[in-house]
């Protein structure tokens, strides 16, 4: 099944198709990966393209995934704004106290989020913002 996905994340989207349907097949691929295809991407993933690497933390919503959650945890070792934005995004969708304590564990990521909250656009600060809140309720 990763060998499916990586070739179909590879591939060229209009961004109208990929936020109309493309990352919910994406999602569906998700939903069939077996222990060692979640191997395959955690060994593989920061090796990808940058833009694949924005595909898949947009797909990763599945808060009751704790293979989600760690590959978000990976993804957030990034330069790229935009891929940290998205990974934070979807961290927000992560409420349990399991994911919480995860995502706690490292502390550089709260420290990121404050660094960049005063140099973001307003709807960027409302997601980190809206994480903050999240992760220390």
């Amino acid at each position: 099944m990763f060998i499916e996905f990586d070739d179909y994340l590879s591939g060229y989207f209009t961004d109208d198709y990929w936020y109309d349907e493309g990352f919910l097949i994406a999602q569906e691929m998700l939903l069939k990966f077996s222990p060692r295809d979640w191997g395959e991407l955690s060994n593989g993933v920061l090796n990808k393209p940058v833009e694949w690497q924005r595909k898949l933390a947009y797909c990763l919503h599945n808060e009751s995934s704790m293979d989600e959650l760690n590959m978000l945890l990976i993804l957030l070792n990034t330069d790229d704004e935009e891929l940290f934005e998205i990974c934070i995004d979807a961290l927000r969708s992560f409420t349990s106290s399991e994911s919480k304590k995860l995502i706690l564990k490292n502390p550089s990521i709260l420290q990121k989020i404050h660094e960049l909250i005063p140099i973001s656009g307003e709807a960027t600060k409302k997601v980190f913002e809206a994480f903050l809140e999240k992760i220390q309720s």
